[in-house]
């Protein structure tokens, strides 16, 4: 039976109205990067698209040029609001970190769950359903639980503050997620292409390397972006974790001051913080919708 145009053309429109409402805050927000300091703050109404778009808010917080260069005095927004001094307002060195550390966190915890998924997948052994259990009883567990005891332990073995402290803790926050769904997609994986492949004569790692691996790209690419957003948003530990490293969610938080935030420059490094997670997403997109999607039909 062919559906009726009208009843296509309302659920067009529901689309499209439910898309606009989960799309304007972020246009909102890059409109409000490109926004003078006095149509942000205008009191009488509010500023749509009558301004004079500048990219001052770019150039002092991506850029990392003076405030008071470009303006001749003040502050680039010119809220003169004050946060800690003109290079305060810099974020690349928080860029820099904040890739850093979710690039090699993502890296680490594919690492190390691809194998583990790989042998709760493949071998067999007692308390198996017991242990995925145990595994997914950590992501249950908020990171404010433990705050405390990991402050001591990164402060005693000397990872507070640095990369490596940041990246080992993203990564395991990561790994039970991580683990479990490249699980299920090692599952839709029968295992008598691994069989097939040591009756041939391949060991256990090339039947894992050559045969496994490829069929499951999709399901890699899915896991690795989840991993690369929960790193690349991540506050808490970040916030507690470290004082010199700033990731770009406590960045931002620095723009606001008990006398006031600076808008302009929270706006225009927020925008720009979301490239990064586009662009990954974009270099595996070919393989995403397909580790979305699988398991999701059985023959």
């Amino acid at each position: 039976m062919k559906t009726p145009l009208s009843l296509v053309a309302l659920r067009y429109a529901a689309a499209m109205f439910i898309t606009v409402i989960f799309m304007f805050p972020i246009f909102w927000w890059g409109l409000t990067s490109i926004k003078p300091a006095s149509d942000i703050f205008n009191k009488d109404e509010v500023v749509v698209f009558d301004f004079k778009p500048t990219l001052i808010n770019y150039r002092v917080t991506v850029l990392g040029e003076s405030p008071s260069m470009l303006t001749g005095g003040g502050t680039a927004s010119g809220t003169t609001m004050g946060t800690g001094g003109e290079n305060s307002f810099d974020g690349r060195k928080t860029i820099f970190d904040s890739i850093v550390i979710a690039i090699g966190s993502t890296i680490f915890t594919l690492a190390v769950s691809l194998g583990a998924a790989y042998a709760l997948s493949r071998m067999a052994f007692r308390g198996n359903q017991l242990y995925l259990n145990w595994i997914l009883s950590h992501r249950f567990l908020p990171p404010i639980a433990i705050i405390v005891p990991l402050v001591f332990m990164f402060h005693n073995l000397g990872l507070r503050d640095t990369y490596l402290g940041l990246i080992l803790v993203h990564s395991l926050i990561n790994l039970p997620i991580a683990v479990l769904l490249l699980k299920s997609f090692l599952d839709d994986v029968p295992k008598e292409l691994d069989q097939a492949a040591m009756i041939d004569g391949a060991t256990r790692w090339q039947s894992f390397r050559m045969v496994v691996v490829p069929m499951i790209r999709g399901g890699i690419a899915a896991t690795a972006v989840l991993c690369f957003v929960f790193s690349w948003t991540e506050f808490l530990l970040s916030l507690f974790l470290t004082s010199e490293i700033r990731t770009l969610p406590v960045k931002i938080t620095t723009f606001v001051t008990s006398t006031g935030s600076e808008w302009g420059f929270i706006s225009a490094l927020g925008t720009s913080a979301m490239l990064p997670s586009f662009i990954f997403i974009l270099l595996v997109q070919r393989h995403l919708v397909r580790g979305l999607t699988m398991g999701a039909i059985k023959d």
